[in-house]
């Protein structure tokens, strides 16, 4: 006991100099910048330039590009408990990340911000060679980390209900632990992950079957009210084998998949593309290239992860059944009779739905009243019919700087001040706004994106702030005038004659 408490007191100690490394990097380079935006008042009430919504890891990496760039006059709002902010902690239920450790992430550039600098300066760098993948609560823990060491403001239990044009600003109504009832903003920044412009998905099977017979992945599931139950999960994505290894785990008497496809998706195509071309070129390609590699991505389907999808087969009580899509459930008795295509029968207790999220800014509540205003994809393109793909269809057709564009022009000219920082940007801008591999590059976009649309809006009090400057760099006494002595040099007029 001696000496794990000698080694947890020198891990503080090593965050601790972590901490000061970060703070000194910030210091050399200036950063957070000083505030260079105009303020701005409406009827007596000073306006925020931005608001973003959400303090998970995109929301807090955006407040810190934009700090960064000298855009104070922000905050960070959350309606989670702190530590319970984006999914690592609730709905995400696998033991280990997808992405490769080495992934540099929210880190901005900084190394000291890095998951590796945070994990050796704990463990060392023998133990970083030896870990293979990132255990998702402790990518959690360095979320937490990473919001201390750069003293992220984020104001937690606070919801934003809804988003309401005012004049020329935003006012956001709140609820919950919010000190105010609304607040005004020129920009709002959705940074709500992965359901941030939709909802968890559920099939139209469901119905009206009542509530104490199914969840989805994305709700929080009394796995230990599971034990000795059967249990159903519908899907073959990630999500599919982390609930059903969580159901295996605490005593579930069967686990089966009811997977509709007829194999199990192996192969992860947007690994074969990832790079910084991809990344930096994605958002101006043509309309047709976009959709193509986007459609594509979403026929193949991203497979489960290795580890996942073996934590959940090492069950005896797990079973997979391939080509078993729904063509009915109802309730009998107490328990759910499940008819698949093929014609099989199935009863089980209880039905988990790994059916994902669907991508509808129309199901958005902070949208309510003008969602439908908001151009779509399926406004804006046409694919050839074996392209075709509703899900896709829904996504919202951004502006390269993320904000939303309308549907009609002049119907709704405010959402230009909304971003759309969230999975909901990848169908236009690519996997810059959500996954691990490209969030820094996203932020730093999104960064000087607003930047460059706050000053445009104010240029004629920046350009009367260059007029009015007058505080002189020199003092009239760096130099003495003098008179040219005409009869000691040649007339100008016969210079070079």
């Amino acid at each position: 006991m001696q000496n794990e408490g000698k080694a947890e007191e020198g891990a503080a100690g090593s965050l601790a100099a972590l901490e000061a490394r970060v703070r000194q990097d910030q210091q050399y380079l200036c950063r957070p910048s000083e505030n260079w935006v105009l303020p701005h008042d409406h009827d007596g009430q000073r306006v925020l330039d931005a608001v973003i919504i959400g303090g998970g890891m995109c929301g807090q990496l955006v407040w810190f590009a934009l700090t960064s760039g000298g855009m104070r006059n922000i905050r960070i709002l959350d309606r989670s408990p702190e530590g319970l902010e984006g999914p690592w902690m609730t709905y995400a239920r696998m033991e280990t990340l997808r992405s490769p450790k080495q992934l540099t992430g929210p880190a901005y550039g900084f190394g000291a911000l890095t998951f590796r600098a945070w994990y050796t300066a704990q463990y060392g760098e023998a133990d970083w060679e030896a870990l293979d993948k990132i255990p998702r609560p402790m990518w959690m823990d360095y979320l937490k980390w990473y919001r201390k060491a750069l003293d992220i403001p984020v104001e937690n239990g606070v919801e934003v209900k809804r988003i309401l044009p005012e004049g020329d600003y935003l006012r956001l109504e709140l609820a919950g632990a919010a000190a105010e009832q609304s607040l005004l903003t020129r920009k709002c920044i959705m940074a709500t992950g992965r359901e941030g412009t939709g909802h968890p998905q559920i099939p139209a099977f469901i119905g009206d079957l009542p509530r104490s017979h199914w969840a989805h992945t994305s709700e929080d599931i009394d796995f230990a009210a599971l034990k000795g139950k059967r249990v159903v999960v519908i899907g073959a994505g990630a999500s599919a084998v982390e609930n059903a290894a969580e159901a295996a785990e605490h005593g579930a008497k069967e686990v089966r998949h009811l997977i509709r496809r007829r194999e199990m998706p192996t192969i992860n195509k947007m690994m074969g593309i990832g790079s910084f071309g991809f990344t930096a070129g994605f958002a101006d390609l043509p309309d047709e290239w976009r959709w193509r590699f986007m459609q594509y991505s979403f026929a193949t389907q991203t497979p489960a992860p290795r580890g996942s999808t073996l934590r959940a087969s090492r069950n005896d009580s797990v079973y997979f059944h391939f080509g078993k899509g729904i063509e009915g459930v109802r309730l009998d008795g107490g328990e759910l009779v499940i008819d698949t295509v093929d014609g099989l029968r199935l009863a089980t207790d209880y039905m988990i739905l790994a059916t994902g999220f669907t991508t509808d800014p129309m199901a958005r509540t902070e949208l309510d009243g003008y969602a439908d205003k908001i151009e779509l994809w399926r406004d804006r393109y046409t694919p050839p019919a074996n392209e075709q793909n509703d899900d896709l269809a829904r996504f919202p057709y951004l502006n390269t700087d993320f904000t939303f564009r309308e549907r009609r022009a002049g119907e709704a000219p405010w959402l230009k001040h909304i971003y759309c920082f969230n999975y909901g940007a990848s169908a236009s801008l690519g996997k810059v706004s959500g996954d691990i591999p490209g969030i820094s590059e996203g932020a730093s976009w999104l960064a000087r994106a607003l930047a460059a649309t706050l000053y445009q809006e104010d240029v004629a009090a920046y350009f009367q702030g260059m007029i009015d400057y007058d505080k002189p760099e020199l003092q009239g006494d760096e130099w003495t005038a003098s008179e040219i002595d005409t009869e000691a040099v040649a007339p100008l007029s016969k210079v070079g004659g």
